[in-house]
């Protein structure tokens, strides 16, 4: 690993007044002069965030620097810094980039030596999507948190702060500067399909305050956190990754509502905000996406909220930005309308060289680039990336997934278990009058790859309070035959325990808990994602809302249901009834508790 002394030269002594404490206009007159020296191509690959496959930044596996041959025209992650000059990667699972914690440190450590080895060369801001709940790219042995919508349940923002801490801490001990957390979206559809359980709530104030808190726990641990996705994707039944949304929300109704906790990212000082892909008429009735919409980027986000931070695209890979206009044309369109990051673009070179083209051709200008890459290398400066932008085998020793954080994990999710029913009552079980249990339901794949599957895991956390328990995978779509089998298996049990997972009204996971309720045993149920599973269950005696189906949150839910901790979460969203929509079943704070 080249020395601090080799960083700072192969920047041509720049970064060393850089890493010096100063005036933030002294720095800004260092980072001009740095910027002064850049060449076009440098400025234009400053302002990409790209994927690359592979495990190790000069070394990958055979198919991973085949796909990157494919897609980005090189071979590994130290080509495609050379080549591009890119200013940030971003980290898939799917992409291989995040086997383990020191695999992680290495790859980030070789994307670095390639990009500062070069003449003029910066630090790269790596990135990734570690939201926790649903949506998380590093998996176990890290430590893994719960999700958005259970710290809405929880409602504690110094549990919030906490998670911020903990994750952000990890993260920089893994190379990882920049996380694309925490929503901001206010969910109020409870179809939405694309953000759920990843808001924090229904409440605009509710949600705020936990995006304030979180986004301060980042700062904190010198990560640069995200909020997303600006001006607000949380009242849509269109998933932007595949169509292309169209929010009706009033100007009123926006300020009122979405604009609230982005508002209070500002306020936070939050380093970065992603943009979404999606139309809202009343913000900018030309039809064009908010990624790509001047009113929207430059004239709500810069100067109706006065944010001068970091402006990074949802991916642009995706289909809520690709409907009306080219590849590459997107890249451009969104540097017109106010973006700095261009994250993710499908083709890198067309993307790279259409910006490129724009420039020469006049239809960007070089000094719109100088304001997105200082905006960039402000960010890398807070970061510490241009004194130390490496990591260590022995940080992440120290720092990722101790005791302390897996046991802080654990407290926190305690706290955001909800008690929707709970007749007679039902809950607790005691092993000494329900000591064996069945444990049937959906096993949804883990988000990371490295947790699950639920049923195994709650009934193996049940197991070890006490009770003797079967695990039965039934599915999301358990056949008739399966159904059998777990009303077979009841017979045998004291109670059944079962996760639902998105119930409908035409879902075999209905017949089930319904064949279940009808042996007699004492059945409860836990919705393991969407807490609006209650409602097409009116008849289940006692359930329980975990909002995702991590390890951390079925541990706790296992507790609650014996009783080893009390339910304490609320019910951050309002459940409808199924038949009536119009008619509210529970209302947003309602939550019990023993």
């Amino acid at each position: 690993m080249p020395s601090r002394r080799t960083v700072l030269a192969a920047t041509a002594g720049l970064t060393a007044a850089l890493s010096l404490s100063g005036t933030a206009h002294a720095d800004d007159r260092r980072l001009r002069a740095l910027i002064s020296r850049m060449t076009v191509e440098e400025k234009v690959g400053q302002l990409f965030v790209t994927r690359v496959y592979g495990h190790s930044a000069t070394d990958p596996d055979p198919a991973d620097a085949d796909a990157n041959l494919a897609e980005l025209g090189v071979r590994t992650a130290a080509e495609l810094v050379e080549r591009y000059h890119v200013g940030g990667v971003v980290y898939f699972g799917w992409a291989h980039n995040t086997r383990d914690p020191y695999q992680i440190a290495e790859l980030s450590n070789g994307i670095q030596r390639a990009s500062l080895r070069r003449p003029r060369g910066l630090p790269v801001l790596i990135s990734t999507d570690q939201e926790h709940g649903i949506v998380a790219r590093v998996g176990a042995p890290a430590t893994l948190l719960p999700g958005a919508m259970a710290m809405g349940a929880g409602g504690s923002r110094a549990d919030a702060r906490t998670l911020g801490r903990i994750a952000g801490r990890e993260l920089r001990a893994m190379g990882i500067r920049q996380d694309y957390a925490p929503v901001a979206d206010v969910n109020v559809d409870p179809a939405n399909p694309v953000i759920g359980v990843r808001s924090f709530g229904a409440g605009p104030e509710a949600v705020a305050a936990m995006v304030d808190a979180e986004i301060r726990g980042y700062r904190s641990a010198g990560v640069a956190a995200t909020a997303k996705h600006f001006p607000g994707h949380g009242d849509t039944a269109v998933d932007s990754h595949h169509g292309f949304p169209v929010i009706t929300h009033s100007r009123e109704v926006w300020e009122e509502l979405d604009a609230v906790p982005f508002r209070a990212a500002i306020a936070a000082g939050v380093d970065s905000i992603m943009t979404a892909h999606l139309l809202m008429p009343a913000l900018d009735d030309s039809g064009d996406p908010a990624t790509l919409s001047r009113p929207v980027v430059t004239g709500l986000l810069r100067e109706h909220l006065g944010y001068d931070g970091v402006v990074v695209t949802d991916a642009l890979d995706m289909a809520g930005v690709r409907t009306e206009y080219g590849d590459d044309r997107v890249p451009v369109l969104a540097l017109g309308a106010g973006v700095d990051q261009l994250l993710n673009p499908p083709k890198l070179d067309l993307a790279w060289n259409a910006v490129l083209t724009a420039v020469r051709a006049g239809e960007l200008t070089e000094a719109r680039l100088d304001e997105s890459v200082l905006r960039i290398l402000r960010l890398k400066r807070r970061l510490g990336l241009f004194s130390e932008p490496y990591v260590s085998r022995a940080g992440v020793r120290r720092t990722v997934g101790t005791r302390a954080h897996l046991a802080a994990a654990d407290r926190i999710a305690e706290r955001t278990t909800t008690l929707l029913v709970n007749e007679g009552p039902l809950l607790p079980l005691s092993p000494r009058t329900h000591g064996r249990l069945l444990v049937v339901g959906a096993d949804p794949a883990s988000p990371t790859g490295t947790t699950g599957p639920p049923v195994t895991v709650l009934a193996a956390a049940l197991v070890e309070l006490g009770f003797t328990a079967t695990a039965l995978s039934t599915g999301t779509a358990p056949s008739a035959a399966t159904i059998d089998r777990a009303v077979a298996e009841a017979g045998e049990a004291d109670a059944v325990v079962a996760a639902t997972y998105d119930v409908t009204a035409d879902s075999p996971q209905r017949t089930l808990v319904e064949r279940l309720l009808a042996t007699g045993r004492p059945t409860i149920a836990l919705a393991i994602r969407n807490p609006h599973d209650v409602a097409q269950l009116p008849s289940v005696r006692a359930y329980l809302a975990s909002y995702s189906w991590t390890d951390v949150e079925l541990r706790a839910a296992a507790r609650v249901i014996a009783g080893v901790v009390p339910p304490l979460g609320k019910l951050p969203v309002p459940v409808p009834r199924a038949d009536d929509p119009a008619q509210m079943l529970y209302p947003i704070g309602h939550g019990l508790t023993y």
